[in-house]
């Protein structure tokens, strides 16, 4: 009996040093990049790949801003068609930092994971970002 708890708990033992291992090197594996594109509400972008703008066709003038502002997620779309899921400082505080920035072209410098945004999408982390146009 004690030989088969001894290997349990040596099982479990390797198995968190496993998890672990994966949460560092997800970690580790962020590079730091300045990426450049126009904020967008991921919850309208994902339904109609159209809506990057603040007015959406259903009519609402302050769309993005309103769901920026509600806390939805915020993502950054770039001139190749790539979204990021923007987080850290940035999207703290219900987007405070973003939600006067929605639907502008931007410039974002931070870590960027390329599997740690929601449903595996890329993300970048940054708690600055610097206007290009409107």
């Amino acid at each position: 009996m004690r030989k088969y708890l001894a290997s349990l708990t040596g099982a479990l033992c390797l198995v968190g040093l496993g998890w672990f291992a994966l949460g560092f090197a997800s970690r580790v594996l962020a590079a730091n990049d300045t990426l450049t594109g126009k904020l967008v509400d991921l919850a309208c972008y994902s339904m109609n790949k159209e809506e990057t703008g603040n007015v959406h066709r259903g009519g609402a003038l302050i769309c993005a801003q309103a769901c920026a502002r509600e806390g939805f997620a915020v993502g950054l779309l770039t001139s190749s068609g790539k979204v990021y899921q923007v987080g850290g400082g940035l999207a703290a505080d219900l987007n405070a930092k973003l939600v006067p920035h929605m639907s502008h072209t931007v410039t974002i410098a931070g870590d960027v994971n390329e599997k740690s945004g929601m449903g595996g999408m890329a993300m970048i982390t940054a708690t600055e970002l610097k206007m290009v146009s409107q």
